[in-house]
């Protein structure tokens, strides 16, 4: 199983919609896809609509054992989505007591990536939803992914988010055998803005090597699918949002790919000729 993560210190970059962007294309193309919800607010939880605030049981489960993941737990945990390919491991905002219970329980850091490997056979992809904190939380993300996407909404005060997770980052791979590789990933581009054009212009000149050197723009389809609930490639394959979320999923592809996964670069490239012959 192929593990990422999709983590900022800053809200609102986007990190959800990247998520949902990208596992919907890897099911589309027929790939077994796990959604891990970390953040306490829910917000992809919310998106396949359970409630994060009455969940019963969700990935809090997971870190009542002191870092020892009961045999079948995770496989409990995990709830259907509106794609037949992708399964859900929900967030609650119980989540939010986790950094006051930690200092006095061991173990924590890799909770998900024991989590991942009891549900390994189970699916070809997990993308890891991380929230916006530097935390127990989003120390196991990191812990647990081989490649991490960075969305950066491209304005000015998102970039200074971004410096601090470079920073956490640089932290975070001396306790790591392996540097973890990381795009950085422009959202929100509107080339109407002298604002956008701005930032974008600054994210290549400061991080030309790490930096996907294309953008995912504004596209009010994104809301109107996360509205009906449906991962954005369901809702419209041939839209400019997911157009280019189809090219950052071949740039991250390229950048890890494995024998295993040699045919997926053929399927999207069958999925984006479909969509600019509906187009």
């Amino acid at each position: 199983m192929r593990i990422w993560a999709v983590a900022n210190q800053k809200g609102g970059v986007g990190k959800t919609t990247t998520t949902l962007a990208l596992a919907g294309l890897l099911a589309d193309a027929g790939k077994r896809v796990l959604v891990v919800d970390l953040d306490p607010h829910g917000s992809m939880t919310s998106y396949f609509g359970y409630d994060p605030d009455s969940m019963e049981h969700s990935c809090y489960d997971l870190f009542q054992h002191s870092g020892v993941i009961p045999a079948g737990l995770p496989q409990q945990l995990l709830r259907e989505t509106s794609h037949e390919n992708i399964k859900l491991l929900p967030s609650s905002t119980a989540l939010a007591v986790l950094e006051r219970q930690s200092p006095s329980k061991d173990g924590l850091g890799l909770v998900i990536s024991r989590t991942l490997a009891q549900l390994d056979g189970e699916f070809d992809f997990a993308v890891i939803d991380s929230p916006p904190l530097l935390g127990v939380l989003m120390v196991n993300a990191l812990a647990a992914s081989e490649y991490l996407l960075i969305p950066v909404q491209t304005e000015f005060l998102a970039l200074k988010g971004l410096e601090r997770m470079v920073n956490t980052l640089r932290m975070i791979n001396r306790s790591r055998r392996q540097a973890l590789p990381f795009s950085i990933v422009p959202t929100l581009f509107d080339r109407r803005t002298q604002a956008s054009m701005t930032a974008l212009g600054m994210l290549k000149k400061q991080y030309p090597e790490t930096l996907w050197q294309a953008y995912i723009p504004i596209d009010t389809r994104l809301r109107d699918a996360s509205r009906a609930g449906l991962v954005p490639s369901r809702f419209d394959k041939s839209s400019r949002a997911i157009v280019a979320y189809r090219a950052l999923l071949k740039h991250v592809l390229s950048r890890c790919l494995q024998p295993e996964a040699a045919q997926l670069p053929q399927a999207l490239a069958d999925q984006e000729v479909v969509a600019e012959r509906e187009s």
